[in-house]
C-alpha cells in the first residue's frame, strides 16, 4: 500500500465534491482526507486528495476521477516536486503552572497560542504531516481535549505545471 496525493482542479458548481466523495465510496477506494476551496478564478475550485492503495488501485483512481463532468484537470503531486501543508488546532488541558511547559513546545515548532482560558490552551501549527506528527508526540504529557485537522493542501512547485482555463 502507498499513499499519492492528487490535485484537481474542477468547476466550482454545487454537487461536485459529492460526486467525487461518491466515486469513491462506490468504488471502496479510501480518502485519508480531502480538501477543497475556491482558486484565483471563482468559477474554479482546488481539491486536494490524499488516498492509498497498489499500483492498479491508484491508477484506476485517477482514471476514474479524470472522467468525471465537472474534472477540468486532475494531477499527481509527488512529494518532490510538490509543497504540502496541513493546519492542525489542538486544544490541550493546561493549569496555571502547566501553561509555560506548553507554549514553551509550541515556541520550538512556531505554532502560535491562539486561545486562553482557565484550564486549557488552543494551539495553532501549520506544517508537513511529519512536523504536525512530531508536535503531537511532544504533548504526550499533557491531556488533549480536542484535535481538529484540515488535511493537506498542497501546490506543485515552480510555474511549469500551471493550468490556465478559459
Amino acid at each position: 500500500m502507498q499513499k499519492k496525493v492528487f490535485q484537481l482542479l474542477v468547476d466550482n458548481t454545487s454537487g461536485v465534491l459529492s460526486r467525487i466523495s461518491g466515486l469513491f465510496s462506490r468504488r471502496g477506494y479510501n480518502i485519508e482526507s480531502i480538501t477543497a476551496g475556491v482558486t484565483a478564478d471563482p468559477r474554479f475550485s482546488r481539491i486536494t486528495i490524499v488516498t492509498s492503495g497498489d499500483d492498479d488501485i491508484l491508477e484506476q483512481i485517477e482514471k476514474q476521477v479524470a472522467k468525471l463532468v465537472d474534472i477540468r484537470d486532475i494531477k499527481e503531486l509527488k512529494p518532490d516536486e510538490s509543497v504540502y501543508r496541513e493546519l492542525v488546532l489542538i486544544k490541550v488541558r493546561a493549569q496555571a503552572e502547566q501553561r509555560q511547559g506548553v507554549i514553551s513546545v509550541a515556541d520550538i515548532f512556531r505554532a502560535k497560542i491562539i486561545d486562553v482560558a482557565t484550564d486549557s490552551l488552543i494551539i495553532e501549527l501549520t506544517g508537513n504531516q511529519s512536523k504536525i506528527e512530531a508536535f503531537i508526540k511532544l504533548l504526550d504529557g499533557y491531556e488533549i481535549l480536542e484535535i481538529a485537522r484540515t488535511g493537506i493542501a498542497g501546490l506543485s512547485r515552480g510555474a511549469d505545471g500551471v493550468i490556465y482555463l478559459d
